[in-house]
């Protein structure tokens, strides 16, 4: 292993392995943890790899744990990696609300201090982290990506900026307008400041109307969520893909809400669309 890797747990599950790592970086400037799940080898070609990007007030272990998904992984031969969703420590600046600060990085760089210091969770997934999984996991460079809610956000930003890096992106219950919904307002005001035109390239909507990158998404939303009025509208992206051609799949689930129990019922449908995509 290259990179100080740290093994903090590993576990036997459906014939493949449930690891947790620990390892300092560089680009956050504190010690990070993530959890992969290793499929058991099918052939001497590495396996391609799915990204999980958590929501507010998660961490790595809340899919890994909750979601069901390696059972599904397993049988497709994809491996799973789910970060953590911001940086952690007693160093690290933090807030006192759930939506702000440690658990609550949203997937950007942040430009505005206290923050700019530690908080770059862009940079940390689209460079240190997959460098570090190259370097001491066999893995394919065939790639997608998905999330939940402000990890959906993540998934969409980092799917749409990284042009041909992902097959297919997929999200539950995303945060898909930031700008225009609280839980991004107040993030992106303290993270990069009052300069609305710097938020843009963190907002989905807007990137898909400046960007070239079609990949295939999808996104399943609950009626039944709580945040769906105020804080997701997923109604607004998919008017931008509808007017950009963009191949892209909004399903309405009836009664589902935000929680895990929705992320598990449908998990394994994400899944296959990513394994349609990646394994050609």
């Amino acid at each position: 292993m290259t990179g100080n890797l740290e093994l903090l747990e590993e576990h036997r599950i459906f014939g493949g392995w449930q690891q947790r790592w620990r390892h300092p970086s560089a680009v956050l400037n504190c010690p990070m943890t993530f959890s992969i799940f290793l499929p058991p080898p099918k052939q001497d070609t590495p396996p391609p790899v799915v990204w999980f990007l958590a929501g507010l007030t998660c961490n790595d272990e809340n899919f890994t744990t909750k979601a069901g998904a390696q059972r599904v992984a397993a049988e497709l031969g994809l491996v799973l990696i789910m970060p953590d969703t911001s940086p952690r420590g007693d160093a690290v600046a933090d807030d006192s609300g759930y939506d702000l600060g440690q658990g609550a990085g949203f997937y950007l760089n942040a430009t505005q201090q206290p923050w700019a210091t530690h908080y770059r969770m862009f940079d940390y997934l689209s460079a240190e982290l997959p460098a570090l999984v190259a370097d001491n996991f066999k893995v394919s460079d065939r790639q997608s990506i998905m999330g939940h809610s402000m990890g959906g956000h993540g998934a969409l930003v980092l799917a749409l900026r990284l042009g041909g890096r992902f097959a297919s992106a997929s999200a539950f219950a995303p945060i898909v307008n930031p700008m225009e919904v609280p839980w991004g307002q107040k993030a992106f005001a303290a993270y990069l400041g009052e300069d609305r035109s710097t938020w843009r390239e963190w907002d989905s909507c807007w990137l898909m109307q400046n960007v070239e990158q079609r990949l295939p998404l999808l996104i399943d939303q609950g009626d039944g969520d709580q945040f769906l009025a105020d804080q997701l509208r997923p109604e607004q992206l998919d008017a931008v893909a509808q007017s950009q051609g963009c191949p892209f799949t909004l399903r309405i689930q009836p009664g589902y809400d935000h929680s895990y129990f929705f992320i598990a019922s449908f998990v394994e449908d994400h899944l296959r669309f990513h394994a349609k995509h990646l394994l050609i």
